[in-house]
């Protein structure tokens, strides 16, 4: 049996910075949502923990104790008391220190995948708090839902549903570690701005979100300024209701009514650039079994 889960990639569709604890950590007010493509990891039992990595951004990523997905498989088996029996694959289809949660979805669907596989709830105490031990950010992957991020990242709220809507991913194929821009951010801090309302289409959730903005763009783009004309030519394509840069870049996305809209964008820009025509995802899609 081969259990096959999504490790989609998560947008932070607005980032405001709110404040800084004494630890150095910052504080977040955000509004995180899924595109409905992005990684994919597979489960099945083998004789010992084994972690294979393909895909187009495979080259580089260690299979070792170190990768997310192995520590995910190591401690979720350990908390239930059992040997990490299972071969995991982890295809990579996102960039790497990209900014859209590429670790943190795959140790989350790493985590679904073993749930199902080993047969434990997903919302089992010992797989949130394996979750949270993670990383900031697989606690929200692990449930896949649009989700306010409050605090330093690792705390959530319910958001209200988003609307169908096309997504378009561009990276400049240039990594960009979260620390450097963080360390980059100057300026006073931003207030939370969370949505007043559901958004009722794609129009109303970029006139929305177009009041709000992403405080690590600034910082992000001194340290690769390609990100700027990512921005520009996004900005300039059919149909785009708005561009931003996601988390901590560089990876930017632009929002569109439909997937259609989003794929002929992608045409029109830099070949040179990573382009992911997608669409909001408003639910994980169930692990897939395969015989």
């Amino acid at each position: 049996m081969d259990i096959r889960v999504a490790a989609p990639a998560k947008l932070n569709l607005y980032l405001h910075v709110v404040g800084k604890r004494a630890d150095g950590y910052h504080l977040l007010d955000s509004l995180v949502a899924f595109a409905a493509d992005g990684d994919v990891v597979s489960a099945s039992p083998a004789p010992s923990l084994q972690l294979t990595i393909d895909g187009p951004f495979a080259d580089g990523l260690s299979n070792g104790a170190d990768n997310l997905v192995h520590r995910a498989a190591s401690e979720l088996a350990a908390a239930v008391g059992r040997a990490p029996a299972v071969a995991l694959t982890l295809t990579k289809n996102l960039p790497v220190a990209s900014g859209i949660g590429g670790g943190s979805a795959d140790a989350a669907a790493a985590l679904r995948a073993l749930c199902d596989l080993w047969s434990i709830a997903p919302d089992d105490a010992r797989v949130e708090a394996i979750a949270a031990k993670l990383g900031a950010d697989v606690p929200v992957c692990l449930r896949g839902e649009a989700a306010y991020l409050v605090g330093i990242g690792h705390e959530t709220d319910p958001a209200p549903s988003l609307p169908a809507a096309g997504l378009l991913l561009v990276n400049p194929r240039v990594p960009l570690p979260t620390p450097p821009v963080f360390k980059a951010r100057s300026g006073p801090f931003s207030a939370p701005a969370r949505l007043e309302r559901a958004p009722r289409d794609a129009a109303e959730l970029g006139a929305m979100l177009a009041a709000r903005h992403n405080d690590l763009a600034a910082p992000a783009i001194t340290i690769v300024p390609a990100i700027r004309d990512i921005l520009t030519a996004l900005e300039a394509t059919g149909g785009v209701r708005l561009a931003r840069m996601s988390g901590s870049g560089a990876t930017c996305f632009a929002l569109y009514d439909d997937e259609d809209s989003a794929i002929r964008a992608a045409a029109t820009l830099n070949p040179s650039w990573w382009a992911l025509p997608s669409r909001l995802s408003t639910r994980l899609p169930p692990p897939i079994r395969c015989e």
